[in-house]
């Protein structure tokens, strides 16, 4: 069957429905057929008794004289050729037969099971089965001129076959099923035609393949690919597109203004026009986009649109995994160890050599202390420069930034990389930083711990800032969501959130105002 066309396919299909609805429908019409037989053949049976019992030649010798009784026979048998019965069988009182086709069962008892409600003035039809096949026998009191029964008149008419109701019938079953047959291969024939010069003569497994393949190239695409078609519906939306504007669910068959209002996409369907090279704000993203009709036919039947990222979220995330964070760091450094030789040689000119000394030594040991534990602990470059780049930050700022010294990272979790971690753990400690913005009497610290077993990883950041109203904890990581007035605000918790859960990640948040905020985030490994 899988090697045979569609159009084989289609044909025989429909061909063997007609003939199942021919064969179903047949096994109906002769049922009915014969049960309509069985029905007429009742009353025939019924109206052939009541003419025998009803007869005065049968009424006055079915009780007189030897003779008398004896010619019951030939009067019977001239009715049941008349009539056309099967046989026709009358009996006296003692169930003797005085007529028979058969002149050896003449005077002979009868010993029939459903003879006895006869014998009591009841008439009625019964059906049995005997050696001449299934016969519809009537039932009919022979009663006197004193309404006393005298007798009893058995009419019997055999009953025909299935294969004698579908000869009786071969003429019209023949025309029927041929009839049926003959229409229903060619209008079989032409629509599966029809369907193949629909589907460009090309097999159904052939449309699968180019499906799969039409999608893949639109997935291994750099840019983002949307289409849709004359009503609006979505019908290309490919991994790029997906990844850059953080849609993580099927959205094939669904309005495009539903899932991106403000996409612009839908314009192209009305003004019939390619617009190439435009930049477009698309959920807070700036894009460059080229947006075209598709017309099939001279007739539009759908847009698309191809677009890179140019937006300043790919700048923020640059910033946080650590292209501009290096930099900063290199400038309060500078400024540290200014600072510090400052110190140095002020404590030389003022002859306190052994102080200049002790504090080189102790600045000397401190750095040590930190390089050393980062690099043991801490199996990333990336993010250990970002964390000593916050370290120096926060004294920059009067903040106190304290990393566990029983923290460890030994490897990431598999559906994340380092630029990942970095962007979460770059997030929280400059939330944290925000946090004392409004916060002056007060001593400004930072805990950074970061936990790793075979199991679970957990990395969790803390600080003794203003803390989150409890009116918004449910709406923090809603992208544009904010309680400051900035630009490009609402955006570092939104993408933090995108890529806990592109690692199957937690996250919890505890907060409370005046005191501080906890964030703590698990993976599972």
């Amino acid at each position: 069957m899988k090697r045979l066309s569609i159009r084989w396919k289609i044909t025989a299909l429909i061909f063997f429905i007609v003939s199942f609805s021919l064969l179903l429908g047949g096994i109906v019409i002769v049922g009915n057929f014969v049960h309509t037989k069985e029905e007429e053949l009742k009353q025939r049976a019924l109206l052939t008794a009541r003419t025998v019992s009803e007869l005065p030649e049968i009424k006055q010798n079915i009780i007189g004289t030897p003779a008398g009784r004896h010619s019951i026979n030939a009067v019977v048998e001239r009715l049941r050729i008349i009539h056309g019965a099967t046989y026709i069988v009358v009996l006296d009182q003692h169930r003797i037969r005085l007529s028979h086709p058969v002149q050896e069962m003449i005077g002979k008892p009868s010993f029939g099971k459903d003879e006895g409600p006869a014998f009591a003035e009841h008439t009625y039809t019964s059906k049995a089965r005997g050696e001449i096949g299934t016969v519809i026998r009537a039932f009919v009191p022979i009663m006197n001129n004193d309404h006393q029964q005298i007798g009893v008149v058995i009419a019997a008419y055999q009953l025909p076959s299935v294969l004698e109701a579908l000869l009786s019938l071969k003429i019209e079953i023949l025309l029927t099923a041929g009839l049926s047959l003959l229409f229903g291969g060619i209008g079989s024939w032409l629509l599966a035609s029809h369907i193949k010069r629909q589907m460009f003569q090309l097999e159904p497994h052939e449309i699968a393949k180019l499906l799969v393949e039409r999608t893949e190239t639109f997935n291994a695409m750099h840019e983002g690919v949307i289409a849709i078609d004359k009503d609006e519906k979505i019908t290309i939306f490919n991994d790029k597109a997906k990844q850059m504007l953080g849609i993580y669910e099927d959205v094939i068959g669904k309005p495009i203004r539903l899932i991106l209002p403000d996409t612009h996409l839908p314009e192209i369907l009305q003004i019939n026009e390619p617009i190439y090279n435009k930049e477009l704000q698309i959920r807070h993203l700036n894009i460059l986009s080229n947006r075209i009709p598709i017309k099939v036919n001279g007739q539009i039947v759908g847009a698309v649109a191809i677009f890179q990222d140019q937006t300043e979220v790919k700048k923020l995330a640059e910033e946080l995994t650590g292209v501009k964070a290096f930099v900063s760091a290199l400038r309060v450094q500078n400024h540290e160890y200014m600072n510090k030789l400052h110190t140095i040689a002020g404590l030389i000119q003022l002859g306190h050599k052994e102080k200049a000394l002790e504090y080189v030594f102790k600045i000397t040991e401190e750095q040590a202390e930190l390089t050393k534990f980062l690099s043991q602990k801490i199996k990333d470059d990336s993010i250990s420069g970002l964390l000593l780049s916050k370290i120096r930050r926060g004294k920059e700022l009067g903040i106190q930034v304290i990393i566990d010294r029983h923290s460890k990272l030994k490897k990431l979790p598999s559906a994340l990389d380092h630029h990942d971690f970095v962007v979460i753990l770059g997030n929280l400690i400059e939330n944290a930083f925000d946090s004392f913005q409004t916060m002056i009497e007060r001593k400004k610290e930072i805990y950074i711990s970061i936990e790793q077993n075979d199991e679970l990883l957990c990395l969790s950041v803390e600080d003794n800032g203003c803390g989150i109203d409890q009116r918004h904890l449910p709406y923090i990581f809603d992208e544009g969501f904010s309680t400051k007035d900035k630009k490009n605000r609402g955006i570092g918790l939104y993408l933090l959130q995108q890529i806990v859960k592109k690692g199957n990640g937690k996250i919890h948040v505890e907060s409370e105002m005046g005191k501080g905020t906890i964030f703590t985030i698990t993976f599972d490994m």
